[in-house]
């Protein structure tokens, strides 16, 4: 089973910084005060460094690159207001649908 409580408790800490970080203590609290280009820019080089990663077949780098494009759209979606328990539900909402069937219904 998965411990969703990682995620709760991040997107809690992610929107405390946002909310009233100190952009000269936090990285996150940083990142929100640049504003959402720079968050969306991290997210794309994070997304590079992930591809880069797998290309490269070690399992570990993987891993902590998967965690930073993670991260960093955990800042995007605190951002907009949202929670990680908003990306589960809707992945929870996809659970046993054809991925297929589930493009069409949003097309």
């Amino acid at each position: 089973m998965i411990d969703e409580s990682i995620l709760r408790r991040l997107g809690e800490t992610l929107a405390a910084r946002k909310n009233g970080g100190d952009p000269s203590a936090s990285y996150v609290a940083s990142l929100f005060a640049k504003g959402e280009n720079a968050i969306l820019k991290k997210i794309a080089e994070e997304a590079a460094e992930t591809v880069l990663a797998a290309k490269g077949g070690d399992k570990l780098h993987v891993v902590r690159e998967t965690a930073d494009l993670w991260f960093h759209t955990l800042v995007m979606l605190a951002w907009h207001g949202l929670k990680p328990e908003d990306v589960l539900a809707e992945l929870r909402r996809r659970e046993g649908i054809s991925g297929i069937d589930e493009q069409k219904s949003r097309g």
